[in-house]
């Protein structure tokens, strides 16, 4: 079961890329009041994590869905629900351990802990019928971009980075430690500037004081490289998606878009270990922002 989830989720991600088409990036949509632009929902308002979140994008886009809130069968119908028939799951995984006792050379026991992944099926609400009003409550139509880029400046300040502004290169200085940001006036718009950053600061998170992150790059181009360039993808768009923000697909990913295919290509596993390591960036940089700020995003 293992080896079948690595190679549909990857071999999907393989396939849209060679399309050009960036799986990740989520069908932006505020036509669902638990809707704004966000991660996938569980059916108790719980954020996916790590690869559900790229699988449910790609999922929504894919099928057009506006609402963020997936479940599966049962937890339907113990909500009072039913899945409508010839309806379409979604595969979503779990990724645990067991322990299994195992003998060493002298003949003592010992205690291993085995890894597993497990595949399960969800449901889009959209999908869903006789489920409470608020599954499918649409939203009011406002404009939030003041409060969304307010939120981002005070977001990305919290982190205490060093950003500088200036050139026409976005790039992290691992030697020095820090940002370098083309000036704020020189990109398509807000959000663009503020979905580079979180890119950028994701590739900050690496540095060994912080998450100590090291794919064994060795320069410029090589496959270290392309899987940390990956993982500050994912970072952002994932980040991009907690703060509300839609960033427009950097003109850079053309680029990007070979290598990411040698990298998935020799590596089934390795897009799962992306989102993982782009999970981690994003939730340390989390844990730069206010305690009472943290508290009422959870709430």
């Amino acid at each position: 079961m293992k080896t079948d989830v690595y190679s549909r989720v990857t071999d999907k991600i393989i396939a849209d890329l060679e399309k050009g088409e960036l799986t990740w990036r989520k069908p932006w949509n505020a036509g669902h009041l638990a809707g704004r632009i966000e991660r996938p929902l569980r059916h108790n308002g719980i954020p996916y994590q790590g690869i559900n979140i790229i699988l449910l994008w790609a999922a929504a886009a894919a099928r057009e869905f506006t609402a963020p809130l997936w479940m599966t069968y049962k937890q339907a119908k113990q909500l009072g629900g039913h899945v409508r028939k010839g309806a379409k799951g979604e595969l979503v995984v779990y990724a645990d351990t067991f322990t299994k006792t195992e003998t060493d050379d002298a003949g003592k026991e010992y205690e291993q802990a085995i890894p597993f992944m497990k595949g399960y099926t969800v449901f889009n609400v959209e999908e869903i019928e006789g489920l409470p009003a608020h599954f499918y409550a649409t939203a009011e139509r406002v404009n939030p971009d003041i409060e969304r880029i307010e939120s981002a400046e005070r977001f990305f300040s919290a982190t205490g980075a060093t950003i500088r502004h200036g050139g026409n290169r976005a790039y992290y200085a691992i030697g020095s430690d820090y940002v370098q940001m083309p000036p704020f006036e020189t990109f398509r718009d807000a959000e663009s500037y503020y979905a580079t950053l979180a890119h950028e600061l994701t590739h900050w998170t690496r540095h060994p004081s912080r998450l100590d992150r090291d794919f064994g790059r060795k320069r410029f181009g090589d496959e270290g490289y392309a899987r940390e360039e990956l993982v500050a993808e994912l970072g952002s768009a994932f980040l991009s998606a907690d703060l509300g923000l839609t960033p427009e697909t950097r003109e850079d990913h053309a680029a990007y878009i070979g290598s990411w295919l040698e990298v998935l290509r020799n590596d089934k596993r390795f897009i799962f270990q992306a989102a993982r390591f782009a999970q981690a960036a994003v939730e340390h940089l989390q844990g730069y922002q206010p305690k009472a700020e943290a508290e009422a995003k959870a709430a």
